[in-house]
């Protein structure tokens, strides 16, 4: 049996959204499943600790970032990113594919790879596909994402054919490179193009990959956009392994690309907002240094109370924004990610439950 693999439990007769398990070395991931999101090796202002008391099984970490600072080669020194940030069970590494578009002005791609101008100290960082599989090896992580090109939105269609074909490319090195037992996923491109995803699901689907992921989806392009994309290309990755949609992670999305037959997700939304002083809520997000909350004694929702932050009142929390305080940050992050823990939770349950409508209507505002 591979080091990662996934089965299907059930599937949605309403809608074909499925739930699964998805097997990893550090344990068990119910799906679908969300994936916090610590590019460094940390999720911002919460611990390992907090993660496994909400519940998540799958955290995402970045290849390009940790390589650059500690260093892989150090962290395998450690024993491997679990053992260097003391966390428990899965962890799946971006392979700096993102970093390729994100950081357009300071690198300059071809055939072999990326040669990257570190945002750190200018030194130039060579990234190929053997490169980012290796690192991911030494960080010792249960999934590793291939190398891929990931196209900007806009972009003209020569433009997302050319990162399409450089990903295809690509894709059999990423697998040549990796250490035995080492899980990689593949990843679909092709920009907003039905004909340019299909090919590049056919072509990456005959590979032997643990799992495959549609890449170039929420990088700038407008919603209406970014859901025919998705309910075309799901349906067309194998059925008998785990569909992961990079970077997506609005709820209103989450459900519509559950509905599609994807099953794992990440996004830096529930973190960052929360730094940003907004929490989410069944009635949409709230922005807590509205004055509104001031003299609130109770949660900014009843509806949203969840056991890591219910002793602590709306106009206390608005409190710790106001007056600089980390911990606001971190009481907001924690609100956030339990609410995305219970939106999971509660996907899971309807798949199982036939419940698929009422779901919808309980996040309709969300």
């Amino acid at each position: 049996m591979a080091s990662v693999h996934w089965e299907c439990l059930s599937v949605c007769q309403t809608t074909g959204a499925r739930r699964g398990r998805l097997y990893t070395p550090h344990g068990t991931v119910e799906t679908p499943a969300f994936m916090p999101v610590g590019t460094q090796g940390t999720v911002k202002t919460v611990g390992s600790d907090d993660l496994e008391a909400l519940g998540f099984e799958l955290v995402l970490s970045n290849t390009y970032h940790l390589s650059l600072r500690p260093g892989s080669a150090l962290v395998e020194r450690f024993g491997g990113l679990h053992k260097f940030m003391s966390w428990k069970r899965g962890i799946l590494t971006d392979s700096g594919g993102y970093q390729v578009m994100s950081l357009s002005s300071m690198r300059k791609i071809s055939d072999e790879g990326v040669r990257f101008k570190s945002h750190l100290d200018g030194t130039e960082v060579f990234l190929t596909p053997e490169r980012s599989i290796e690192i991911q090896g030494e960080l010792g992580v249960d999934i590793s994402m291939v190398l891929d090109e990931c196209p900007p939105y806009p972009c003209s269609r020569d433009e997302a054919a050319s990162a399409m074909q450089r990903t295809h490319l690509w894709a059999p090195r990423n697998l040549a490179a990796a250490r035995d037992g080492q899980a990689v996923f593949g990843i679909v491109q092709g920009g907003v193009h039905e004909d340019l995803r299909r090919e590049s699901a056919e072509f990456v689907s005959q590979f032997d990959f643990a799992g495959f992921a549609v890449g170039g989806v929420s990088v700038g392009e407008p919603t209406e956009m970014q859901y025919p994309v998705v309910k075309f290309t799901a349906p067309l990755l194998p059925r008998d392994k785990v569909r992961y949609l990079m970077g997506v992670g609005h709820p209103k999305d989450i459900l519509h690309a559950v509905r599609s037959g994807i099953d794992l997700f990440d996004c830096v939304l529930p973190t960052r907002m929360a730094r940003h002083h907004a929490l989410y809520t069944l009635n949409g997000r709230v922005n807590i240094l509205n004055k509104r909350w001031a003299e609130q004694e109770g949660p900014v929702e009843e509806e949203s109370v969840f056991p890591q932050t219910e002793r602590y009142s709306a106009g206390y929390l608005r409190h710790l924004f106001k007056a600089g305080e980390p911990l606001g940050a971190r009481l907001a992050t924690l609100h956030n990610l339990a609410f995305y823990a219970r939106l999971m939770q509660e996907i899971r349950d309807a798949i199982t439950d036939g419940t698929w409508d009422e779901l919808e209507s309980r996040y309709a505002l969300a």
